[in-house]
């Protein structure tokens, strides 16, 4: 059976004056699979995954994600992707069940959905008994697996994480990669980008991007047995030592 593919880029770049930030990198992602988008600062992976997004315009070459274009049907891949980053798009001042109701709505799912969905998730969480909290009031564990939750409410084809383990002890970032594995396991492709390279181990591919350019494109064991090292920490260091350009 051929694998579906989810993402796929060609040539993909972006420009900004002079500055090539992402430099016509090509790859794809399969359907269902834990994608890792590793770089060092200003290497030109959060730019990436913006154009990735529908949010940001190409300068040259092309992608699709779940596809559709991301230079000419930007809003149709919006709607099929969820989306979480490290500072979580949750509303402190709504109670857990109203940031459900709220993001809900935002997706456009019905009443009777919104509530069926909302019930099994508290369940799955453990957050039953937290319904009516003001998710201010929530430990940052807490904040992380419902931000998550959020993100894949609508039963996207693909969510982006971009860092959303930063700031979170070890426990808690095991916990939150449990619940990468369930999504995976629904068949939702999940593409992560994280500083934690221990978390690369738990990927099924990984990229690592230089100044630009994807550098390295393979299964963990693979990397670590091509560059001859035994931790993808190891793999990173060998790559990054050679980046030329800072932040950006």
């Amino acid at each position: 059976m051929t694998e579906k593919i989810i993402i796929k880029a060609e040539r993909l770049t972006k420009q900004f004056g002079h500055f090539t930030a992402t430099d016509h990198i090509t790859f794809e992602v399969r359907e269902g699979e834990i994608f890792g988008f590793l770089g060092a600062n200003g290497a030109g992976k959060t730019t990436a995954m913006r154009m990735l997004c529908g949010l940001s315009q190409p300068s040259d070459g092309w992608a699709t994600v779940a596809g559709y274009d991301v230079a000419t049907e930007p809003e149709k891949v919006k709607r099929n992707i969820g989306y979480m980053s490290q500072k979580f798009s949750l509303y402190d001042d709504l109670t857990v069940e109203e940031n459900f109701t709220l993001f809900g709505g935002i997706y456009g799912m019905s009443r009777k959905e919104m509530k069926e969905k909302t019930t099994r998730l508290l369940e799955e969480l453990d957050f039953a008994s937290e319904r009516k909290t003001l998710v201010k009031s929530l430990p940052l564990g807490w904040k992380q697996k419902l931000a998550f939750s959020l993100a894949i409410f609508h039963d996207p084809k693909i969510v982006f994480l971009d860092e959303p383990t930063g700031g979170v002890d070890p426990v808690t970032r095991r916990q939150f990669w449990e619940l990468i594995y369930q999504a995976a396991d629904r068949n939702i492709t999940v593409f992560v980008t994280t500083h934690y390279m221990d978390e690369a181990e738990y990927c099924d591919r990984v990229s690592i991007m230089v100044d630009g350019k994807i550098e390295a494109l393979d299964s963990p064991a693979n990397l670590k047995q091509q560059f001859g090292v035994e931790t993808m920490y190891d793999v990173f260091y060998a790559l990054a030592r050679k980046a030329k350009r800072g932040d950006s």
